[in-house]
């Protein structure tokens, strides 16, 4: 008899005993690890090249006849950089080439038209991610050309543009561009005539970064 009590106190020890290490090997089960965005932040950070095409709605004056719109379609090209400084601020530099086909014709035989220009612009923007809001401004220069019965003449207008817009990035390499543009040219001299032009753009664009 006192066997069997020995027996069942024992018994009764090892499944208390038990019970307590499964309780502790329950308590330490590693929990599962939280899920990680591996995937890295979009920087607007380097290189960019890219084409653009717009309406021009310009104002050409010329001595003896008087001030006219000079309005029409646009297409060129741009290439720039950048860099994305703290706080999303971006910070760059660009340059474009274009070509106006905007043109008045005058009575006699006159015409006066634009043709190839260009602008170097400083750019400072905010970047929400993979949208860039930004202004940019800088020097800016076009050809116009007067045409006549008796001969041709034309010079390079050098001034200043202001302007601002938006890209986009629809891949980490391929953005969109809208943007609006202030172009004040200055003054020149056609035949022994002063002109000046200015206009006002609204184009549109697409671009590659590296």
């Amino acid at each position: 008899m006192k066997g069997l009590l020995i027996l069942a106190a024992s018994m009764a020890a090892l499944c208390a005993s038990t019970a307590a290490y499964a309780a502790d090997a329950v308590d330490q089960i590693p929990s599962a690890p939280e899920a990680v965005d591996a995937s890295p932040a979009f920087s607007w950070e380097g290189a960019y090249v890219g084409g653009h095409t717009g309406y021009s709605w310009g104002t050409g004056q010329a001595t003896g006849l008087g001030s006219d719109s000079f309005d029409g379609w646009r297409l060129g090209a741009f290439a720039g950089y950048n860099w994305q400084l703290s706080n999303n601020f971006v910070a760059g530099l660009e340059g474009d080439i274009n070509y106006d086909w905007a043109d008045k014709k005058y009575g006699g035989g006159l015409k006066l038209e634009s043709g190839f220009g260009g602008s170097i612009r400083g750019r400072v923007g905010y970047a929400f991610d993979r949208t860039l809001i930004y202004a940019a401004g800088g020097w800016a220069a076009t050809n116009v050309k007067l045409k006549t019965p008796v001969g041709n003449d034309d010079d390079t207008l050098n001034g200043w543009t202001v302007g601002g817009g938006v890209d986009y990035a629809f891949t980490n390499d391929v953005f969109g561009r809208l943007e609006y543009r202030y172009n004040d040219y200055g003054r020149g001299e056609l035949l022994g005539r002063n002109v000046d032009f200015k206009e006002n753009i609204v184009q549109v664009g697409v671009g590659v970064k590296f």
